[in-house]
């Protein structure tokens, strides 16, 4: 599923983890770059065959920053727009969320109070034509839909949709505006008196999403809180002093940064949190990274809520942004980040970019993603909390309840009908065939996640799919995946229905494969938060 929208560049936040790119002043050393300019120079002059200067530079300040660190990077005047989108905010454009199925690009949303929803444009419509151009079976890729779309407020698109029980199609010229993009995807009382909140990014509208989805919650009794930082990669520093902020009463150490040439600077929390009382909760996987680190260290070390889940990523590397002179970019890392307690939590990249990246994949042939005891924390990173507890650095967070994954539901089977986008595809025309049914049956995602059950002919319907579109009949994949299958079937199902907050609803109240979020759930009725001298405030 893919999102149009185009951003403006933004000047705010110098330093970043992980995060949009700004200008700020350069000095060249004359020595330095006179070397580089002589040598191509001679290439230029003497070298055997044409070459693509601007191409060999590229290249050059590449394998350079390769040299310095993981998160040293280059990016490409073309690019520096595209990387800047997801933290912005918003964006401008048409505002709906689509999928090409067999060459049909199908409306998967129309985002709430955005321009085609303003003027009637709703999930299973079918866009057929874009300013008179038929885009219907031609083999668009989602970069052709995003290019004609997509454009700056203000303008127009006229598009025709095919709508299903509409014999005729139907019109529209949309107005593109600002788009908001929500980082906070879910929100909702998990159980009487527990909130969850959800987080996929810390962008610039964060905190105002954060603070509202949490004033509803306490408005709906909301005692105690699940923060689900899982998968998140990062964002903006600041986003995450700030969240961590509403945890902490008032001037607590949250992070500090510091590096060869940039002294040590302490951040505090400043002032009386939204929910520094109640139980606290943070789900964290390998995928959380960078800005979720900082939240999630800062709660460690304070003792001021469970970590739940698995080690982090473990980046703790902070970026500088410099512009060149060709309007391309480096970010370059300029200092590390340190928890409360003096822990950097960067793991190490002594063996190369390559093999840094694959540490996170070879967690899992290692046994750690599996079983606590194959991770093994030497005693050179041990640390202790406020309340003297001991905590460890070396390589991301180590929770405080560990809670492994279960991979013997996984089958090849399962992999391909999630690759191919055979589930997504075919949970989008049930929905486009059955929608009012399933909402007269069904009129809320809770209704739903508590009633609805994947039949055996819906089952079938999904088999003769998978098999129609290439995927060979397995028996024993297909029976040993299917509690999987069917629940993921059932959240996209969910999810087309109403938005992204009704998918993880229906994967968190029985996910199979990662029990975190129940292991959560049952922390507030166990002995778990006394046993690490967390009891309620």
């Amino acid at each position: 599923m893919h999102i149009l929208f185009q951003l403006a560049r933004r000047s705010a936040f110098l330093f970043l983890l992980g995060l949009p790119v700004f200008a700020i002043a350069q000095q060249d050393d004359p020595l330095t770059t006179g070397k580089l300019s002589s040598l191509l120079y001679h290439i230029d002059r003497m070298y055997v065959d044409d070459v693509d200067k601007d191409k060999l530079v590229d290249a050059a300040i590449v394998s350079m920053l390769e040299e310095l660190d993981p998160h040293s990077i280059y990016i490409p005047k073309e690019d520096l727009e595209e990387v800047n989108e997801p933290l912005k905010g918003n964006f401008e454009g048409v505002g709906i969320q689509f999928n090409i199925v067999k060459d049909t690009i199908y409306v998967v949303d129309a985002i709430s109070s955005g321009p085609s929803e303003r003027i009637g444009i709703r999930s299973g419509d079918r866009i057929v034509e874009i300013d008179a151009e038929n885009v219907a079976g031609v083999n668009f890729k989602n970069s052709d839909v995003m290019k004609r779309l997509r454009g700056k407020k203000g303008t127009k698109v006229n598009v025709t949709i095919l709508r299903k029980g509409v014999a005729s199609p139907l019109d529209f010229t949309i107005t593109r505006d600002k788009i908001p993009i929500y980082s906070v995807e879910a929100s909702y009382m998990a159980e009487p008196g527990v909130g969850y909140i959800k987080v996929s990014r810390f962008s610039a509208t964060t905190m105002k999403e954060f603070r509202e989805k949490l004033t509803e919650l306490k408005a709906e009794g909301m005692k105690d809180l699940i923060l689900d930082l899982q998968g998140n990669g990062g964002g903006y520093l600041r986003t995450a002093i700030e969240m961590a902020d509403e945890f902490l009463s008032d001037r607590k150490l949250i992070v500090y940064t510091e590096g060869r040439t940039s002294p040590r600077e302490d951040t505090y929390s400043t002032k009386e949190g939204l929910f520094e009382k109640g139980r606290l909760v943070l789900l964290v996987d390998e995928g959380s990274a960078s800005a979720s680190e900082i939240v999630s260290g800062a709660i460690q070390d304070w003792d001021r809520g469970l970590i739940i889940g698995r080690r982090s990523f473990g980046k703790g590397l902070v970026q500088r942004p410099v512009m060149l002179s060709d309007g391309s970019a480096v970010r370059l890392t300029v200092s590390r980040y340190y928890t409360p307690s003096g822990r950097s939590i960067q793991k190490s990249y002594e063996d190369g970019v390559e093999a840094y990246q694959r540490e996170k994949i070879e967690r899992l042939s290692k046994g750690e993603l599996t079983s606590a005891d194959s991770i093994h924390a030497a005693d050179t990173v041990k640390y202790f909390t406020m309340n003297k507890r001991v905590v460890y650095g070396g390589g991301g967070i180590m929770p405080d309840v560990f809670v492994p994954i279960d991979t013997t539901q996984s089958s090849e089977y399962f992999g391909q009908l999630v690759r191919k986008g055979i589930l997504n595809t075919f949970a989008l025309g049930y929905v486009d065939e059955n929608r009012a049914s399933l909402l007269a049956k069904y009129p809320s995602a809770d209704s739903f996640r508590r009633q609805f059950q994947v039949s055996p002919e819906l089952a079938q319907a999904l088999q003769k799919a998978a098999t129609d579109d290439g995927v060979e009949p397995d028996a024993d994949g297909m029976a040993r995946s299917k509690e999987l299958i069917d629940l993921r079937l059932k959240a996209l199902i969910a999810r087309d229905l109403w938005n992204t907050a009704a998918y993880w609803q229906v994967i968190n109240a029985t996910n199979p494969v990662d029990r975190s979020f129940q292991k959560a759930l049952e922390s507030f009725s166990d002995d778990s938060f006394q046993r690490y001298g967390m009891a309620r405030p």
